[in-house]
């Protein structure tokens, strides 16, 4: 364990000009305390850690000491070229870069764990669409792409709703979900407008766009200065949730079985199932059921998710729902009665 997390810490010090004591505490889960031997430890063994005293000291190496990636145990080299999405480094231009990357990482290794990318490659694949859809490449997306990694302004014109926009852009970060491309990006004050928003520092706002729907992309503008506070994953999070509530618009109330509550999560968003179940109140009642108060899209979504729970969920308000369920059940009862 010690060993490991020695040699972690030597990575995080050779990737960074320092870091504090705190931040590599949390970087390696352990104390301050520990993080002071750790360092003691790796200058006594000839690895040239220093120590900057004081309120904006930290650690560094000096004499632009590197080490080598030998020390790579086969799961973690087979981990390494499971990092990539070939399939998304393709649609963004990258399959060639990512190529010549997997290269030399496979040049420095041992020659024992040279075959960790084919073996890596033959357990696991990823396929990120969805069943029975063909997603296609967007057109523009090596151009945004581009944009992203390079921190370059971007003029964008897409289509929204019946019209087309043309927004200046600061494009942050790429997402694939379900095989559809988005771009967050943040768009200054003066340029303001369209896409799914978010607060953002200096003026303007963090939006997310459809890539499929940009019409046309102009990406020789000025390079911006990243918002070094911005965090994709966790923008990524709360904008999805921020959307799933938003198309929430009507309440049922449904008494579940056991069942009922262990699959409502796999048949209406799991949102919504989260905030039904964590609201409700009381335990189960005589029966085992639960009574939940959902919130969903509309009736008529409601009726074609809940029909999946079958025996196991009964809408108990609105009364209009609830009749329809009851239909449903004559209508069977009828196909299902012995001649």
């Amino acid at each position: 364990m010690r060993a490991a997390r020695l040699i972690k810490m030597v990575l995080l010090l050779q990737s960074r000009p320092s870091m504090t004591a705190a931040e590599l505490a949390r970087e390696l889960e352990v104390s301050e305390r520990t993080v002071t031997r750790d360092a003691q430890a790796l200058s006594e063994a000839g690895v040239p850690v220093y120590a900057d005293r004081g309120r904006a000291g930290g650690y560094r190496l000096i004499g632009g000491y590197r080490t080598r990636l030998t020390g790579l145990a086969r799961s973690e080299a087979e981990a390494l070229f499971l990092s990539g999405v070939p399939g998304a480094l393709r649609e963004m231009g990258l399959e060639d870069a990512a190529s010549a990357a997997r290269l030399k990482v496979s040049a420095a290794l041992l020659p024992s764990l040279r075959d960790a990318s084919r073996t890596a490659s033959q357990r696991f694949h990823l396929d990120a669409p969805s069943w029975f859809d063909e997603p296609k490449t967007p057109e523009l997306l090596p151009a945004v792409a581009d944009a992203v990694w390079d921190d370059r302004r971007i003029v964008a014109r897409y289509r929204r709703r019946d019209t087309e926009v043309e927004r200046e852009l600061e494009p942050y970060g790429l997402v694939l979900k379900a095989g559809v491309w988005y771009l967050c990006a943040h768009v200054p004050s003066s340029s303001d407008g369209g896409g799914s928003s978010s607060g953002g520092g200096g003026g303007g706002s963090f939006r997310t766009y459809r890539i499929d729907r940009f019409l046309a992309v102009d990406a020789d503008g000025d390079r911006f200065t990243r918002d070094e506070e911005f965090d994709l994953p966790a923008y990524w999070d709360e904008q999805t949730e921020r959307f799933a509530r938003s198309i929430l618009h009507a309440e049922v109330v449904v008494r579940l079985s056991a069942e009922g509550v262990r699959r409502l999560p796999h048949v209406v968003d799991p949102v919504s199932a989260r905030d039904a179940l964590t609201a409700a109140v009381g335990a189960p009642d005589g029966h085992g059921r639960t009574t939940v108060t959902l919130r969903v899209e509309s009736e008529e979504v409601a009726h074609t998710q809940l029909t999946a729970l079958g025996a196991e969920a009964e809408v108990l308000a609105p009364e209009g729902l609830r009749e329809r369920f009851a239909a449903d059940a004559r209508r069977l009862a009828g196909l299902y009665e012995t001649p």
